[in-house]
């Protein structure tokens, strides 16, 4: 999946677990993208059987759509996570966390992720 795909789903998952419905116009506002851009990438993840959107308009992630957005959520929550610890600051942490999600492999992440639970368990 493209990073623009993987960035509706995360986008599409935040939005939904603040507890209310979302749409279309939802996911421009957050993503600061137009509504047709919007359109047309909803097309494309109901196409490819990532998102549900009833007849009022509500989006709903499938199976494989919420697996890739939690995904990548847990990628910038983790990322995000580890570049303040090391003294990056909040807003920067979470643009870079933002960029690598996308381009860091698998085994690149966990590698990182396994390291700093170890080294953010042992006492000082």
């Amino acid at each position: 999946m493209q990073e623009s795909g993987e960035m509706y789903l995360e986008t599409i998952l935040v939005l939904s677990e603040k507890g209310r419905a979302v749409r279309s116009i939802d996911v421009s506002e957050e993503m600061g993208f137009s509504k047709p851009s919007v359109s047309r990438a909803m097309g494309i993840l109901k196409r490819n059987g990532h998102i549900t959107v009833d007849e009022a308009g509500s989006i709903t992630l499938t199976e494989s759509g919420r697996r890739i957005a939690q995904n990548i959520y847990e990628r910038h929550q983790t990322l995000s996570a580890i570049l303040q610890a090391i003294g990056v600051s909040e807003e920067t942490a979470a643009e870079d966390a933002c960029r690598v999600e996308h381009y860091i492999s698998e085994e690149t992440f966990s590698a990182i992720k396994k390291y700093f639970q170890k080294v953010l368990a042992k006492p000082e």
